[in-house]
């Protein structure tokens, strides 16, 4: 069969699997898209958003397509010697972390059960790299490297968003990163190994930089206007406490202020997995420079 056809008949599929995240996401319990011990009869509770088929679910197609079409092109060696465990891995990785994106967007929570998917995706890429071979590692390779690669990155991936926090919270008092980026990026750790997560990481914080000057510039137009409401009012004091009843009803999830971590994680892996040869040739040079290549 033409590697042209192939390519195709794998788009289409990856296509037709991202656009069952939104009937999937739809359904799923409820309990995964709230925090962790919540209380429906709270004054501030609201039921979660969930994907819709247009646009959510059409998007999701799109890009998943695009991924599979462009790692492709970039990586022929995948569909040269047919590395069917990579492709099975990825195929449904894909999927799952634009759920992710979704979830954190719509509900700022990232489900454990997404990150312990990715995890086993990443445990079925191990195997690929066992059964294909990996880039990253010479024939002289022992063969344990592979798996220091992978658990070494959900080890790292973790426990590096885990020291972010705790200095955050033990030294400036405001909560660093939550339980699910944690999770998420040790999930995301295993299926890019240790390598991976230096593309994951640039691309993540640089995209979400990108993100936050804007998020940053409106929060600061919105207590300028909650400034002026309250200077304007006849009772400055009632209408401050209106404000500040008004901020406690609200939901966490629907504060402007805060800026979902997940979906740029999910980018920053998505990117690597499909431009792992062109970052593998970024790298390599770098990375035997400082003896870190077997």
């Amino acid at each position: 069969m033409p590697i042209s056809v192939c390519i195709a008949i794998f788009c289409i599929l990856a296509a037709a699997i991202g656009l069952c995240t939104a009937p999937l996401f739809a359904r799923l319990p409820e309990a995964w898209l709230q925090d962790y011990g919540f209380d429906p009869k709270a004054p501030n509770f609201r039921l979660a958003k969930r994907m819709k088929l247009l646009p959510h679910g059409v998007i999701c197609a799109i890009c998943c397509g695009i991924c599979f079409l462009v790692m492709f092109l970039v990586n022929e060696a995948m569909l040269v010697d047919f590395q069917f465990v990579y492709i099975i891995s990825y195929i449904f990785a894909f999927p799952v972390m634009f759920m992710v994106l979704m979830a954190d967007k719509l509900n700022k929570i990232i489900p454990d059960e997404f990150s312990i998917w990715l995890f086993a995706l990443g445990v079925l890429a191990l195997v690929g790299d066992f059964v294909h071979g990996s880039m990253w590692f010479t024939e002289a390779a022992p063969w344990f490297a592979p798996l220091v690669n992978r658990f070494g990155g959900a080890l790292i991936g973790g426990g590096l968003l885990w020291l972010i926090g705790f200095i955050c919270s033990t030294f400036a008092g405001v909560e660093g990163m939550g339980q699910g980026d944690m999770k998420l990026l040790a999930a995301l750790g295993m299926l890019s190994g240790i390598y991976g997560l230096v593309p994951i990481f640039y691309i993540s914080v640089f995209s979400a930089v990108f993100f936050a000057i804007p998020l940053v510039i409106k929060k600061y137009y919105i207590k300028y206007k909650e400034s002026q409401e309250i200077k304007n009012s006849p009772d400055p004091r009632a209408k401050k406490r209106e404000l500040q009843i008004k901020r406690k009803q609200q939901s966490y999830v629907d504060n402007e202020s805060y800026l979902a971590f997940g979906p740029f994680l999910s980018l920053g892996c998505a990117c690597f997995l499909v431009l792992e040869p062109l970052f593998y040739d970024l790298m390599i040079g770098y990375l035997a420079m400082l003896g870190l290549v077997w």
